[in-house]
C-alpha cells in the first residue's frame, strides 16, 4: 500500500498535514510517528504513542462531509479531513459543486398540514423544523435540508397536500 496524504483541520483552527504509511505509522507535519492501537469496541480505542497512553473515542463520524468528533483522554476535538482530491478541487475552485441547490420543500407523502414553524423571510439552519405534516395518523416534522432563507410559504395550516406538492420555496 502506498502512503496517503491528508490535510486535517483541528477545531476549525490549525491545519496539519498527515501522511499515513499504514494504520500504525506515518508523519504529522513532517514529524514521523509510530503507534500501537487496540480496538476496545466500535468507536473506542486505546493508543500508545511515544510511551504515552491515550484513550480515543469517536463520538461522531460523517463520511459525506469528512468530519469527525473525537475525545482524546476526555478532551473533545473536531476534525475536518481533506484528501488529495479535496485539495485539488479546492485549488481549482470546484469544491462547492457537490452541494445541491435546494429551491423548495415538497411533501414527501400526501397529508394534512398541522402547523408551520417558520415565516417568509426567515433564515433557517439545516435540521430546523419547518412544518408538521400529518400522514396516516402520524405527525411528521419536515426539517430544513440546508441553511436557507424562506422565500414563500405555499402551505397553510389545515391544508390537504399531495405527494411532491411544493410546500415552501427557498431563496
Amino acid at each position: 500500500m502506498g502512503s496517503s496524504e491528508y490535510k486535517v483541520t483541528v477545531n476549525g483552527k490549525k491545519e496539519h498535514t498527515i501522511v499515513l504509511e499504514d494504520d500504525s505509522k506515518g508523519s504529522i507535519d513532517n514529524v514521523a510517528f509510530e503507534l500501537d492501537q487496540i480496538r476496545i469496541k466500535d468507536g473506542s480505542f486505546h493508543v500508545l504513542r511515544n510511551n504515552r497512553s491515550y484513550s480515543v473515542e469517536v463520538l461522531k463520524a460523517d463520511a459525506e462531509t469528512k468530519s469527525f468528533l473525537l475525545t482524546v483522554n476526555g478532551t473533545k476535538y473536531n476534525l475536518q479531513v481533506k484528501d488529495k482530491y479535496d485539495v485539488l478541487l479546492h485549488s481549482l475552485g470546484l469544491d462547492n459543486l457537490n452541494q445541491k441547490k435546494v429551491n423548495d420543500l415538497k411533501a414527501p407523502m400526501p397529508g394534512l398540514v398541522l402547523s408551520l414553524a417558520v415565516s417568509e423571510g426567515a433564515e433557517v439552519k439545516k435540521g430546523d423544523p419547518l412544518l408538521v405534516l400529518e400522514a396516516m395518523k402520524m405527525e411528521n416534522i419536515l426539517k430544513s435540508p440546508a441553511d436557507l432563507v424562506i422565500k414563500k410559504i405555499l402551505a397553510k395550516k389545515g391544508m390537504a397536500v399531495e405527494k411532491n406538492q411544493v410546500l415552501i420555496q427557498f431563496h
